[in-house]
């Protein structure tokens, strides 16, 4: 009765989203009143981040009933967004994704499509391993369809869209999935097998990928530190996030965060907290040109605030993570060309035989050519 009361709310009051090129000089700002829910913040700034918008300051606001955001955002150049479709589209997609009200039994995130199978990769990294699984891909006729790969850690997750390389569609047949996802993992465990690799196949199945990456590391605990000795803990320590925890007055938990900008920042962050099961009830984000500090209001779902060391100790362990993860260093290459069955075993490969660790990786396709990007060697 309570989860159709709450249906009918929202239905009543549909979100309100406002965006305006007036109220700030060199930004966009977009306000977003609705009913409040959980993840309600975090369906906002995956619309924000999809839209590939950057975030320069935000002000959140969600006790009680109803949710009051307000973000100034500017485009990959750091213009405000004056294209009048593109500002329909943001206004469209945040509405429906505030207001949409998700089945209780319904898994997060997780869409269907007949247009390719899902796998999704965990396991410790070590060079030449991505080289390793598009060589199984390749062998098993398995066309990349797009792909993402993190590594933090000593940990490796990724997320591959492939398709039936005879057919284009996605792969359906049991016995061919279970071959897949047996010699997948045997590539995963290596000599090592410290850690059980997983392997998981959906079909079909489409999800939010970088969402999905953040909960597959999360799960397979790349948080935990691995200890450092020498000239590369020292490195390690001066780059590290600033993260601390404070409890106050009124029951809540204060956050407060420094770190390197980039973007995705504040999506990474926000997609923690709501999947460790924690509410932001009030916040604030100020980027400059080279750091972002942010600070958070929040309490677990239960209603408490955190109560003890070792939850302080893990809530900051898990940020600090969430914030690496797709932080890179290293050389970013980006390739094109006209795609081909085999193509990303014999890009890695050379990538292997020239001993370079690939740190992250993105994978796309447009109609026949895709569009590679490899960072961090």
């Amino acid at each position: 009765m309570d989860d159709e009361y709450a249906k009918l709310i929202r239905r009543v009051n549909q979100p309100r989203v406002v965006i305006d090129n007036n109220a700030c000089e060199d930004a966009t700002v977009i306000q977003v009143d609705s009913v409040n829910k959980h993840g309600i913040l975090l369906e906002v700034v995956q619309v924000l981040t999809d839209m590939n918008l950057t975030i320069r300051k935000a002000y959140i606001a969600s006790d009680g009933g109803w949710f009051m955001d307000v973000f100034n955002v500017v485009d990959n150049d750091g213009n405000k967004i004056r294209d009048k479709e593109i500002i329909d589209y943001i206004q469209r997609r945040i509405e429906t994704s505030a207001g949409f009200v998700p089945s209780q039994r319904g898994s997060v995130g997780v869409m269907p499509s007949e247009e390719h199978t899902s796998i999704e990769l965990a396991g410790t990294d070590r060079p030449g391993l991505l080289s390793e699984v598009c060589a199984v891909l390749a062998d098993l006729r398995c066309n990349v369809v797009n792909a993402e790969i993190w590594t933090h850690n000593t940990r490796a997750a990724a997320v591959v869209h492939v398709t039936d390389d005879s057919t284009g569609c996605a792969i359906t047949d049991p016995k061919r999935l279970l071959m897949i996802k047996d010699l997948l993992c045997n590539v995963l465990k290596g000599n090592d097998d410290l850690k059980t690799a997983k392997t998981m196949l959906s079909a079909p199945g489409v999800m939010h990928r970088e969402r999905r990456l953040h909960q597959i590391m999360f799960a397979d605990r790349d948080y935990e530190r691995v200890e450092k000795t020498g000239v590369r803990a020292v490195e390690e320590r001066s780059s590290k996030p600033q993260v601390n925890l404070l409890n106050i007055e009124k029951d809540y938990t204060v956050i407060t965060m420094r770190a390197k900008d980039r973007p995705k920042l504040l999506f990474d962050i926000i997609c923690t907290l709501t999947d460790m099961q924690y509410v932001v009830f009030h916040g604030m984000v100020n980027t400059t040109r080279m750091d972002a500090n942010q600070e958070f209001y929040i309490r677990h779902v239960d209603g408490l605030p955190i109560s003890s060391e070792a939850e302080r100790v893990r809530v900051i362990q898990c940020l600090e993570a969430a914030i690496e993860r797709r932080a890179s260093e290293g050389l970013e290459l980006e390739l094109c060309t006209e795609d081909r069955l085999g193509l990303l075993s014999d890009i890695t490969r050379i990538f292997r035989e020239n001993s370079l660790c690939i740190k992250r990786a993105l994978i796309s396709t447009k109609g026949d050519r895709p569009e590679c990007a490899a960072g961090e060697t």
